[in-house]
């Protein structure tokens, strides 16, 4: 086990659980129709299991990971599994050619601990790197398609060494699933055939073009069999000699080239930032909600950290007291969210570049304080970025610049727990759908680089997220783990979606914890939220109903379309219920 690695329940737990409002108890709350909280007709049923369960975005590779469970595997060795498929299967969300945020929980020592294979930056890279000629922001597509945009891929790297540490099973066996599909052929699923179909820089691409379109230019429709043997051939090499194929060799020179020989947009990525790469494993961030403790990924995430400021927030109401997505509970969850995105916007960024003021920002003073700028019933307008404790003197408001960057909604979400009770949450991704949009050996490259700031500067101060060489973008992928006061775990949670992923983690803790919803209804609940701006509600869902009622408290609403991704278990008395998001195509099962 790395030194990192956090003890969860050891001798500060009492001191997380102060200040919990009288009340809540550590039982999970009772149950809520699911009509009652959406309006909509009751989602699929939750799955049940009583060994162990995976929770995916596609059945295939829930039956990869299922299979690596049964024969003996860890939830490492099933999440590694499920991942390999996934990327050929749900090839516009991850892959070998992106990056992941991984939390494990190790039952027998009631330790967590986090994995960063978040990608990196070339060493060429310089802070203007996304400045057009006219020294103004370039537009996100012109910089996300070609290699100005990809960033040298972690995910390999990091789930060997996490491999390392918490497999069972031998490396090779995991990746058998993918390299058998790849060879035999898998179905396009439904939701490909869609992306497919609207995408308008993938055609313009080869060899992506070749695989995913037919020669008439037309998308290869639902239920066609895709077959990618050059993939299967990447794949044998990883299992049989390691990450180190990968990252040196022929597929590295490979990579190189396709990335600084892009006919558009060529990159800086050499042999050497390939080679050089790492994966880091690092403490996980934790705080209190009401009785449990909820456990992220620290920066360069800012899915963990802002997730516990909404939380640490919100457990100052009374949320269980109001009906599940009412005006009031909505209002007091988007005010929060409000307060949470502007210090995120301000002060997060890769803490290896940027001196995070991590304890600062879910301090419970400082939580409390801004949770009393939320007045019931009137909207705030915009927020502020507040002033944590602990900040470095060049963090103040004053001092950082505001970031621009964009976020954009792809990115897959992974959870297991395996017959021991160890438990992973795995949020991976290639960052915009198809990612950059070049296709190598099979595989498509991240545009994760996207995720830094475009502009450097703002107003002549720097931003903490800029561009620097080997610096990680900033993220908004929360991969969460939830205990109860034993330390017992209670649930596994995540998902893709861009920078609204924080809200819908958010969303879906407080569905099961304070309303008492199973994981499948919870997850089902409609997306609301906002991310500093207006006050969002989920287009064509009860939510939208609520817009009279939150304009007449100030709120400026939006109504958008929200592709969440969410996948989750709970452990129960009675074993672990599972649910995935029905807005997309994963599934959960178990034994």
């Amino acid at each position: 086990m790395g030194t990192t690695c956090w003890r969860v329940f050891a001798l500060t737990f009492a001191a997380l659980l102060t200040g919990a409002p009288a009340g809540f108890g550590g039982a999970l709350a009772q149950p809520q129709a699911p009509e009652a909280a959406s309006g909509r007709a009751a989602p699929v049923a939750a799955a049940k299991a009583g060994r162990h369960m995976v929770a995916a975005a596609n059945p295939l590779a829930v039956e990869a990971g299922l299979g690596i469970l049964r024969a003996g595997g860890s939830a490492v060795d099933a999440a590694i599994a499920a991942q390999m498929v996934l990327n050929l299967v749900e090839p516009q969300s991850s892959g070998i050619g992106g990056g992941a945020f991984l939390l494990h929980y190790d039952a027998a020592t009631k330790s967590t601990t986090t994995f960063d294979g978040r990608e990196t930056a070339p060493m060429a890279a310089s802070p203007d790197r996304f400045l057009g000629a006219d020294g103004k922001p370039m537009k996100f597509i012109e910089a996300a398609v070609g290699g100005r945009s990809v960033g040298v891929p972690g995910l390999l790297r990091m789930l060997e060494r996490a491999h390392g540490l918490y497999g069972k099973l031998d490396w090779a066996k995991l990746f058998q699933p993918a390299i058998d599909l790849s060879v035999k052929g898998f179905a396009v699923s439904p939701r490909l055939a869609a992306l497919l179909a609207v995408e308008k820089s993938l055609p313009k691409v080869e060899p992506a073009n070749a695989y995913f379109y037919r020669p008439d230019g037309t998308p290869w429709p639902a239920g066609h069999t895709l077959v990618n043997k050059p993939l299967a051939d990447v794949l044998r090499l990883v299992a049989s000699d390691g990450a180190k194929t990968f990252y040196g060799g022929d597929i590295a020179r490979d990579i190189v080239a396709t990335v600084t020989g892009a006919p558009a947009n060529p990159g800086d990525m050499t042999l050497e930032d390939l080679s050089s790469y790492k994966p880091e494993e690092r403490a996980p961030v934790c705080g209190p909600y009401r009785v449990w403790v909820v456990c992220g990924m620290g920066p360069p995430s800012s899915g963990g950290l802002t997730v516990l400021q909404i939380l640490g927030m919100l457990q100052e109401f009374d949320l269980k007291s109001l009906a599940p997505m009412s005006a009031e509970a909505v209002h007091l969850m988007a005010e929060a969210m409000r307060l949470a995105y502007a210090d995120r916007g301000l002060y997060m960024a890769d803490a290896d570049y940027v001196k995070v003021p991590v304890k600062g920002l879910i301090d419970g003073d400082y939580l409390k304080a801004r949770a009393k700028e939320i007045q019931p019933g009137k909207a705030m307008g915009k927020a502020k970025p507040g002033e944590p404790p602990q900040r470095d003197t060049r963090a103040r408001p004053d001092q950082w610049g505001r970031d621009d960057s964009l976020e954009l909604p792809s990115t897959s979400h992974i959870a297991v727990i395996d017959a021991d009770g160890n438990a992973v949450s795995m949020t991976t991704t290639i960052e915009d759908q198809f990612g950059s949009r070049l296709m190598v050996h099979g595989f498509l490259l991240n545009n994760q680089l996207t995720d830094f700031a475009f502009s450097p500067t703002d107003e002549g101060k720097p931003v903490a997220n800029r561009v620097e060489p080997r610096k990680r973008p900033r993220s908004s992928m929360a991969p969460t783990l939830v205990f109860d006061r034993d330390g017992k775990l209670v649930m596994t949670v995540g998902s893709p979606g861009g920078s609204a992923i924080i809200n819908y983690v958010v969303k879906t803790i407080i569905g099961v914890l304070d309303w008492g919803m199973d994981i499948q209804q919870a997850i089902a609940l409609p997306n609301v939220g906002s991310r500093g701006g207006a006050t969002e509600l989920e287009k064509g869902t009860a939510a939208e109903a609520l817009k009279p009622a939150l304009d007449a408290m100030g709120h400026q609403v939006a109504v958008l379309a929200f592709t969440s991704g969410i996948q989750g278990i709970v452990v129960t008395p009675a074993g672990l219920v599972g649910g995935a998001d029905p807005r997309r195509e994963g599934i959960a099962r178990g034994d």
